[in-house]
């Protein structure tokens, strides 16, 4: 743990508006904070060229840390979420880093970077000017610790499956296909990483397309849905108001077709341009993140915003259809649920969708360290 804010971090900050940049104090600026039983204890911190500066009337700092992190539980870690706060209430003073596809035993340490640019008020307060704290630890028994603020339980059990599943899948080749087989995958893998086609997409909040707003003529378009056999949710009906390349207000009906208790569900969405493409859009969550869907019965999922789809160079992307999937469920019991890799293949979707963190890993460790350090983590699990 470092010091609290002291007099001579008070002085630097009101200095700040004369100054271009000030690096960060770690004694001073920087709080560390674990709650006493935590199951992950800090060994060594190190702010690297973190800076403060000066901008109108606010701080912006730039983060470029380097934490050195143990388990101190007795679960093997499988994932694990920082909070980093500079400021609770200010836009843009509030960020977070998760690591997934960890495998970190009772006693080994592990290493944790925090690249952020977080904002705060220039005037100087009463204490550091960044909290890090722990948001939550996912262990390999899916058990989890921590205050889960930032609903890390969720999305560190969504990864944690994604990997479980897609390991399974380059094991299954091996198995059945030895060494040449699975390099084969990790190939094709590395082969649609690169060709996946990408989209920037600018989301504002509420209000008109602008292109409608220009003249360039609103439509309403129906989602297409691909369905999976063992999917709890079904997508009943979707529209989207499309207008060039901007799309509002997308509205999607799902109904609970499973026997248990539904807390959380998001709907994948793909766009299409005028010559057949598809790319990878965004997710839709559950409209009432506190709603419960019980069996049998419906809900929505929707957003009151716009949404405008530029390809790489910049250049809009003219839409014309949507398709819609069920990317994740979350029983009321903690569970969750993912599509399995037959159906993602199926349905055609590796070739859109972002690889999961543990595909990127694995094949990434393939590029750099050849087929053999592959073939032993593979040998881990």
């Amino acid at each position: 743990m470092w010091s609290p804010f002291n007099k001579r971090a008070i002085a630097a900050a009101c200095l700040l508006a004369a100054a271009q940049a000030a690096p960060l104090d770690p004694r001073s600026s920087i709080k560390i904070d674990f709650p006493g039983d935590s199951p992950v204890t800090l060994l060594s911190a190190d702010v690297g060229e973190s800076r403060a500066t000066a901008r109108g009337g606010a701080m912006v700092l730039d983060l470029r840390m380097a934490l050195l992190l143990r388990n101190a539980g007795s679960h093997r870690i499988r994932g694990v979420t920082i909070l980093v706060t500079a400021q609770e209430v200010t836009p843009g003073g509030k960020g977070s880093v998760a690591v997934p596809s960890l495998d970190v035993a009772p006693g080994e340490s592990f290493p944790l970077r925090i690249d952020l640019q977080l904002l705060r008020p220039l005037q100087p307060g009463s204490g550091p000017l960044v909290h890090v704290s722990l948001d939550g630890v996912l262990f390999h028994d899916f058990s989890f610790y921590g205050p889960n603020r930032l609903d890390s339980k969720r999305s560190l059990t969504v990864w944690e499956l994604e990997a479980q599943r897609d390991r399974q899948y380059f094991k299954s080749i091996l198995q059945a296909y030895g060494p040449q087989g699975l390099q084969r995958a990790a190939l094709d893998s590395l082969e649609r990483q690169a060709a996946r086609p990408r989209l920037d997409v600018q989301v504002a909040r509420g209000g008109r397309s602008t292109s409608a707003a220009a003249g360039g003529g609103e439509r309403q378009v129906q989602f297409a849905f691909l369905q999976f056999p063992d999917s709890p949710i079904e997508p009943v009906r979707g529209v989207a108001q499309i207008a060039g390349h901007e799309a509002r207000s997308p509205h999607i009906q799902v109904r609970n077709r499973s026997k248990q208790a539904v807390r959380h569900y998001e709907i994948g969405w793909i766009v299409k341009d005028r010559e057949g493409k598809e790319f990878w859009a965004a997710t839709v969550p559950a409209s009432d993140p506190d709603a419960i869907l019980m069996p049998g019965q419906q809900g929505s999922a929707l957003q009151n915003t716009s949404l405008r789809f530029l390809r790489e160079q910049g250049t809009p992307l003219p839409i014309q259809s949507m398709m819609g999937f069920v990317s994740q469920v979350e029983f009321a019991d903690g569970k969750v649920w993912v599509p399995d890799r037959q159906s993602l293949e199926n349905a055609q979707l590796l070739r859109v969708l972002a690889p999961s963190p543990e595909e990127q890993r694995l094949s990434d460790l393939y590029r750099k360290k050849g087929l053999s350090a592959m073939v032993e983590e593979l040998k881990k699990y």
